[in-house]
C-alpha cells in the first residue's frame, strides 16, 4: 500500500462501499483497494484493530478472513516472538464476537485452527483449548467450530506446512481425539436435544472421521453412534439435523473402509444402517426427498464400504445382501434422481465382478442386475404428455446418457444378447404405450455395439422393423430409433443387402427439423464403420455436403457429416479423389471468398469458422492409401485452396478464435498430403513469421511444430525451419518476459516447447548448434516452476527428450557430435537445471506433474552420473530446513536418505 498504514475510518468507508455501493463500479473500486490492504503488511494490525472495535458485521467478516487469508499465505511475514501474542489475540476475538455472527465464527476458528498448524511451539492445542474452554457452555459452540475445521485444516492445499508437521500434526490430533469425542458425548449429554448442538456435534465427528484418527473400538461402544442412529431413525428429525447426521454415518463408513482392522465399529454401523429402512419408507410416506436422498447416500456409502465384503462372502456376516436389497428398494423410488446417487456403486461392483470372471459370482448377483436394469429403463421413460425429441441438455438428459453408460459397464453379468432379444420381444409381443417404447429403444441403444453382430437374427430383424417405422409414429421415438440404426452400424457392415432401406431411412429423418442432427449423426456411423459398402453411394453423400445448409443440422452435426464423407472419399479410386476432393472442398471455399469479397466492398467482416471448421474436416479424414512414388491425390486442391486460406488468415489475423482455426484447417492439410505440401512451405512460414511479429498467436507455435515434424527430415529444409524458429522466438521471448509472463501466457509456453521438441526430435543437430538454444534453455529452466498441466508437460517433454539426443546411441552418424553439444549445454545450466527442478517440486508443482520431473532427472544422471550427484546435492543444501512457524520441514538424515534413494 503506497501512502503508508490507511487509517479506519477509510477502511471502513471501502467496506461500506463493497457490500452497500449502488454504483458496480464503486463496488470493483473498493474490492481492488481492500485486496490491496489484504496482501499488504498493514493487513494484520488493521483487521485486529477492527476485530476489537466490533462495530458492525460487515467489518468484522472483513478484518476475520484477512485474518485467516493472512495466517494461511503470508505466516512468514511474522517474527516468531509475536505469534503466542497472535494466538491469544485470536482467542479473544472469537469469545467477543461469538454471538454476533456465525459465518465470523468459522471464519476465526478457520484462522486459529492455521495458526495451530502452523505454529509448532503450540503444543498439544487441542487439549488447551478444551482445558480452557469446556466448562463454560457458552464458549461451546465456538470451541467444537474449531475443534471441526482442525482436522479439515490439515490437509488443506492452501497450507504448505510439509510432511515432517503434517505427520506430528496427525499423531498429536489421534492421541487427543478420545478427550474430543468424550467432549462431543459430554456436550450432548448436557444440551439434550438442543438441535443446533447436535448438528454442531455430528459436524465435528464427521470431521474427525474424515482424517482417519479415531480409534475404532472406542467409538463402537461410543454413546454418540447410538444417538446418530436413534437421530435417523426418528420421524421428526428436521431437515438440517437429518442432513447432518447422515453426513456424519457416511464420514464414519468411509474410514472404516478397511472392514478387517475395524470389525467392531464396521458391526455396528452396518447393524445401525439396516435398521433405517422403515424411517426411508416413511420419509417415502411423506414425500419428504430430502430424507429419502439422505437415506439412499448412506445405503450406499454402506455398500461401497463393504464391496469387497459382498463379493467375497456374498449372502455371509455382513456380506449380507440385504444391502443391495436396500439400494433396489431406492431404485424403486419415482424420482430419478435417489437412484442416481448408487451408479458408482453399481459401476464399481461390475467392475470387481468382470475382473474376477466367476461364473458362480455372475449367477448370485445376475439378478440383482436384471432388476436395476428393470428399473432404469423405467426411470428412462418421457412424461407421457411429453411434445417432440427428447431433450439432451437438460437434467433428465444428463440423467439418461449416465445411464446409457451404466449399462454399458454392467451388461456383461445378464448377457448383451439375451438382454437385448428380451428387451425387443416386449415391444414384438405387446403393444406399450409411445414412451415404454421409446425408453426400450433407448436401453436397445446403449447395448448394441456390444451384441455380436455375427449370425444374430434378432439384430436383423430390430434393423428391418425399425425402417419401417410409419412417420405416424411419435417423435421422440423416431428420434431415439434413429440413435438405435446408428449404433448398429456395424450390422450393417455385415448385411449390405439392408444399407439401401437403411440410407432411405435416415435420408427421411435428415429432411426433418427436429431429427436432422440425429440422423446426420447415425449416416456418419454408418460411413465410419461401412466405409467399402458406402463408395457407390458416395454421389449421395456429395449431395447432401453441396446443400449441407438446407437442412436443420447442429454444427457438429453438420461436421460429422462431412467427416463420413471424407472417410467414404479415402476409399474411392485414386484417380477419382482429386475431382471428388474438389468438389467436396468447393462449397466451403466459395463461401470463404464471398466472405472475402464482402470484407473488401463494405468493409464489414462476417465470421469463417464454420466453413474453416468444415474445410479442417475434410482433409483431417481424408487419407487415401498412397504407394511410394505416387503423386498424392489431394495436393492439387489443397494448392488451389491455399491463396483463400491466405487471405482469410491476412484479414482477420488480429482475431485469435479465427486464426486459431485457420491454423488447425492448414495443419490438416499439411498432415493430409505430408511431403507433397513443400510448395506451399515457403509462403506460408513467411505469412506466419509476418503476423506472428504483430499478433502473436501461440498457434502459429503450434503450426510451426506440424511443419518441423513433416519437414525437419529434409535435408533442404531445416535451414528454412530453423530460420522460422528464430523469427518466432524473438517475440515469443519478449511476450513470456514480461511480469508473469509464463503464469499469463500458459498456451504460449506449451506451443513453444512442443516446436522445440518437434526440433530435438527431427533435426538435434541443427537445433544444438544455432544461437538461440541457450535462450530456449534458460526460458524451460524459468518455466519449469509454471503450475499449469499442458505447459508444464511440454517443457518437461522437451528438456527431457533434449537430453536424451546425447544418451540415445541410436548409431547415427551424428551421435558423438549431439553428445558433444549437449555436455557443453549441460555444463553450462546443469546445475540451475537441477536447483530449479528440485525448488519447483517442493514450492510450485502439483504432485501429478512429479513423474515428467522424475524423467528429466534420470535422463540427466544417465547422461552424467558423478556431475549429477553433486548437483543433485548442492540443490538439497539450499533447501529451506525449518518453516517461519519453527517446525523442521527436512532433517539432515532425510535429505541424504533422498539423495541415496534419487542416485543409487
Amino acid at each position: 500500500m503506497e501512502g503508508g498504514k490507511p487509517s479506519l475510518a477509510l477502511v471502513y468507508q471501502a467496506v461500506q462501499a463493497l457490500y452497500h455501493d449502488p454504483d458496480p463500479a464503486g463496488k470493483e473500486r473498493a474490492s481492488l483497494w481492500l485486496g490491496e490492504l489484504q496482501r499488504s503488511m498493514y493487513a494484520w494490525e488493521v483487521s485486529d484493530q477492527l476485530l476489537q472495535l466490533k462495530q458492525d458485521v460487515e467489518s468484522c467478516y472483513f478484518a476475520a478472513q484477512t485474518m485467516k487469508m493472512k495466517i494461511q499465505t503470508s505466516f512468514y511475514e511474522l517474527p516468531p516472538e509475536t505469534h503466542n501474542a497472535l494466538r491469544d489475540s485470536l482467542l479473544t476475538h472469537i469469545q467477543n464476537l461469538k454471538d454476533l455472527s456465525p459465518i465470523i465464527v468459522t471464519q476465526l476458528a478457520l484462522a486459529i485452527a492455521d495458526l495451530a498448524l502452523q505454529m509448532a511451539s503450540w503444543k498439544g492445542c487441542v487439549h488447551t483449548l478444551i482445558e480452557k474452554y469446556n466448562n463454560d457452555i457458552s464458549s461451546m459452540l465456538f470451541l467444537i467450530e474449531i475443534l471441526t475445521v482442525l482436522p479439515e485444516e490439515v490437509h488443506s492445499r492452501s497450507l504448505r506446512i510439509g510432511a515432517n508437521r503434517r505427520t506430528e500434526i496427525i499423531e498429536d490430533l489421534a492421541y487427543y481425539s478420545s478427550t474430543v469425542v468424550t467432549l462431543l458425548t459430554t456436550c450432548v449429554e448436557k444440551t439434550g436435544n438442543d438441535e443446533k448442538m447436535l448438528i454442531k456435534v455430528f459436524r465435528c465427528l464427521g470431521s474427525w472421521f474424515n482424517l482417519g484418527v479415531l480409534d475404532s473400538n472406542f467409538m463402537a461402544s461410543n454413546q454418540l453412534l447410538m444417538v446418530l442412529f436413534q437421530v435417523l431413525q426418528r420421524d421428526e428429525t428436521s431437515t438440517n439435523l437429518h442432513e447432518a447426521s447422515s453426513d456424519c454415518v457416511c464420514s464414519a463408513l468411509y474410514a472404516i473402509e478397511n472392514v478387517e482392522t475395524n470389525v467392531a465399529l464396521a458391526l455396528q454401523l452396518f447393524q445401525g444402517v439396516l435398521t433405517l429402512e422403515t424411517a426411508y419408507h416413511m420419509a417415502v410416506a411423506r414425500e419428504d426427498l430430502d430424507k429419502v436422498l439422505n437415506y439412499c447416500r448412506i445405503f450406499t456409502e454402506l455398500c461401497e464400504t463393504f464391496l469387497e465384503t459382498t463379493v467375497r462372502s456374498p449372502g455371509q456376516g455382513m456380506g449380507d445382501l440385504r444391502t443391495l436389497e436396500l439400494l433396489l428398494i431406492c431404485a424403486g423410488h419415482p424420482q430419478y434422481e435417489v437412484v442416481e446417487i448408487s451408479f458408482n456403486f453399481w459401476y464399481r461392483l461390475g467392475e470387481h465382478l468382470y475382473k474376477i470372471n466367476d461364473p458362480t459370482l455372475h449367477a448370485i448377483f445376475r439378478p440383482y442386475i436384471q432388476r436395476l436394469l428393470h428399473c432404469l429403463a423405467r426411470h428412462c421413460q418421457l412424461d407421457p404428455d411429453h411434445e417432440g425429441i427428447p431433450e439432451d441438455t437438460d437434467d433428465f438428459g444428463e440423467f439418461r446418457m449416465r445411464v446409457s453408460d451404466l449399462v454399458k459397464d454392467v451388461i456383461f453379468l445378464v448377457g448383451s444378447v439375451e438382454c437385448f432379444a428380451q428387451l425387443y420381444s416386449t415391444l414384438k409381443d405387446g403393444n406399450p404405450p409411445w414412451e415404454v417404447t421409446e425408453a426400450v429403444l433407448f436401453i436397445m441403444a446403449s447395448i448394441a455395439k456390444s451384441v455380436d453382430p455375427e449370425n444374430n437374427p434378432t439384430l436383423t430383424e430390430v434393423l428391418q422393423q425399425i425402417v419401417l417405422l410409419p412417420e405416424s409414429v411419435h417423435m421422440a421415438v423416431r428420434y431415439t430409433s434413429i440413435e438405435l440404426v446408428g449404433e448398429m452400424s456395424e450390422v450393417v457392415d455385415r448385411n449390405p443387402r439392408f444399407l439401401d432401406s437403411v440410407l432411405n431411412y435416415l435420408m427421411k429423418g435428415l429432411r426433418e427439423k427436429p431429427l436432422a442432427s440425429a440422423a446426420a449423426k447415425a449416416i456418419h456411423n454408418i460411413c465410419s464403420v461401412c466405409r467399402d459398402h458406402m463408395a457407390q453411394h458416395f454421389h449421395g453423400l456429395l449431395d447432401i455436403a453441396r446443400s449441407l445448409d438446407s437442412f436443420a443440422l447442429s454444427t457438429e452435426a453438420a461436421v460429422g457429416l462431412l467427416k463420413g464423407t471424407a472417410l467414404v472419399l479415402a476409399r474411392l479410386p485414386l484417380e477419382k479423389i482429386a475431382e471428388c476432393l474438389s468438389d467436396l472442398c468447393a462449397v466451403q471455399v466459395i463461401a470463404l471468398k464471398k466472405l472475402l469479397t464482402e470484407q473488401s466492398t463494405n468493409g464489414k467482416s462476417a465470421d469463417p469458422t464454420v466453413w474453416l471448421d468444415r474445410l479442417a474436416v475434410i482433409f483431417r479424414h481424408t487419407n487415401p492409401i498412397v504407394e511410394n512414388g505416387q503423386t498424392h491425390p489431394c495436393q492439387k486442391v489443397i494448392q488451389e485452396i491455399w491463396p483463400v486460406l491466405s487471405e482469410t488468415l491476412n484479414t482477420h489475423q488480429a482475431d485469435n478464435r479465427i486464426v486459431e482455426r485457420c491454423c488447425r484447417c492448414l495443419r490438416f492439410a499439411v498432415r493430409c498430403v505430408g511431403k507433397g505440401s513443400a510448395s506451399l512451405l515457403q509462403p506460408l512460414v513467411t505469412q506466419m513469421v509476418g503476423v506472428y511479429q504483430v499478433y502473436p498467436h501461440s498457434c502459429f507455435l503450434y503450426l510451426g511444430s506440424i511443419l518441423v515434424d513433416e519437414y525437419g527430415m529434409e535435408e533442404g529444409c531445416r535451414q528454412g525451419l530453423l530460420d522460422m524458429l528464430q523469427a518466432l522466438c524473438m517475440p515469443t521471448f519478449q511476450l513470456l518476459e514480461q511480469p508473469n509472463g509464463l503464469r499469463n501466457h500458459p498456451d504460449t509456453v506449451d506451443d513453444l516447447f512442443r516446436l522445440a521438441t518437434r526440433f530435438v526430435q527431427r533435426s538435434p543437430v541443427t537445433l544444438l548448434s544455432s544461437s538461440i538454444i541457450i535462450h530456449i534453455i534458460q526460458c524451460a529452466i524459468a518455466a519449469t516452476s509454471l503450475d499449469h498441466r499442458d505447459a508444464n508437460c511440454s517443457v518437461m517433454k522437451f528438456v527431457r527428450d533434449l537430453i536424451h539426443t546425447g544418451v540415445a546411441n541410436d548409431h547415427e552418424e551424428d551421435f558423438e557430435v549431439r553428445k558433444r553439444l549437449i555436455g557443453q549445454a549441460m555444463e553450462q545450466h546443469g546445475q540451475q537445471l537441477v536447483t530449479q527442478l528440485m525448488h519447483s517440486c517442493c514450492f510450485c508443482l502439483p504432485p501429478y506433474t512429479l513423474p515428467d520431473v522424475a524423467e528429466v532427472l534420470w535422463e540427466i544422471m544417465v547422461f552424467d552420473r558423478p556431475t549429477f550427484c553433486r548437483w543433485l546435492e548442492s540443490a538439497l543444501k539450499g533447501l529451506p530446513k525449518e518453516t517461519s512457524g519453527g517446525a523442521v520441514t527436512v532433517t539432515h538424515k532425510q535429505l541424504t536418505d533422498f539423495h541415496k534413494q534419487v542416485t543409487r
